[in-house]
């Protein structure tokens, strides 16, 4: 199995520093939140593209592509009424397209609830057809260059569009894409009624990139989430992309929650061998 670790987790660190310390705990990549580089990602220049990608290599991790990519951004929805809105979002999605490629990553995982949320005058099924609408320029994009945009179902309690697995893959299945895929993380499917094994298992082939988190925002080992059986059904469906370490408390400071998570991971797979 391959590992990676999102960069935010880094922070304040300059960014080549946290390439080099993943490198040096054992991950084979670094998930990159665009925030962490500039507010948006169109003011991240060629050239800073390509020294990150440098960095990266010569610090012998990959970029596995971008994540957090409506973070800290303003004037961009999924589902707003106005089109003016929703086309400067499209636009600003096939931008992110063309910045993960030149960063040599593979995968966008895009969740951004706040930026999806359906307000009160929009029925689902309308806010379905808009946010079909927002992605079809990124998914061509994504085709041409080989990028794979991986959507994020989330809880309830971060949005009201979207919240399954099973959902995620009927809206990614609508635009009829290879390179339109899903996204499963541990923290939001133990906000769904299925068991977490399950889901991975219904949710086969259609997920194309993993997030390791605890369900109390720590990451994997941190909480009472097992990942035994995780790992299991990872296996099972021959999943063989990289499990991501992704939190969303920093209590423990970098090094520790690097470490201890890649530790706690690496024990759990080399229990289900292949």
């Amino acid at each position: 199995m391959k590992f990676a670790i999102c960069n935010e987790i880094f922070q304040p660190w300059p960014v080549e520093r946290g390439f080099k310390f993943a490198a040096e705990v054992g991950y084979h990549a670094v998930e990159i939140a665009p925030f962490t580089i500039s507010k948006y990602v169109t003011d991240i220049s060629p050239e800073q593209r390509l020294t990150l990608r440098r960095q990266a290599d010569s610090a012998g991790v990959a970029i596995s592509g971008l994540h957090w990519v409506l973070a800290f951004t303003e004037g961009f929805h999924l589902t707003h009424p106005d089109p003016a809105i929703r086309s400067k979002t499209s636009d600003y999605l096939t931008e992110l397209v063309t910045c993960c490629a030149d960063l040599g990553g593979q995968s966008i995982v895009v969740g951004s609830p706040k930026q999806r949320n359906l307000d009160e005058n929009t029925p689902f099924e309308l806010g379905w057809a808009r946010a079909l609408d927002v992605f079809r320029p990124m998914i061509r994009a994504a085709e041409a260059k080989q990028i794979t945009v991986c959507f994020e179902p989330l809880a309830p309690s971060e949005t009201n569009f979207i919240n399954t697995a099973e959902k995620a893959i009927q809206f990614t299945q609508a635009l009829q894409s290879d390179r339109f895929k899903i996204i499963l993380d541990v923290k939001a499917m133990s906000s769904e009624s299925k068991p977490i094994p399950q889901i991975i298992h219904d949710s086969s082939p259609h997920f194309r990139y993993f997030h390791a988190n605890d369900r109390n925002l720590k990451g994997p080992g941190f909480g009472d989430t097992d990942f035994h059986p995780i790992a299991k059904a990872l296996k099972e469906v021959g999943y063989n992309g990289y499990v991501s370490v992704e939190v969303f408390n920093f209590d423990e400071g970098p090094e520790v929650i690097a470490t201890q998570s890649i530790k706690y991971l690496r024990s759990v797979f080399e229990s289900h061998p292949a």
